[in-house]
């Protein structure tokens, strides 16, 4: 049996911010990757940016000084 465990998941608006957010985290060190956005959020196809839940203040304040814009943030197992 799989695991699962509370994930903080990013979405975004399109594919192109997804990438833009995967580069600032790779460049500045911030935790997470990036995953199909969970059925359990959206069934629309599409990247989100999976982390830890306690990375959720890193990665608010990454999107806002990279002014990236996310569609949601949301907190759910995984």
């Amino acid at each position: 049996m799989i695991s699962q465990e509370k994930r903080l998941i990013i979405t975004f608006r399109c594919t192109t911010d997804a990438i833009a957010m995967e580069k600032s985290c790779k460049a500045t060190g911030a935790p997470g990757r990036l995953i199909p956005v969970p059925r359990s959020i959206s069934a629309s196809c599409g990247l989100s940016w999976c982390a830890p839940p306690t990375s959720r203040t890193t990665l608010e304040k990454l999107l806002q000084e990279q002014d990236l814009d996310s569609e949601g943030i949301y907190e759910c197992i995984i």
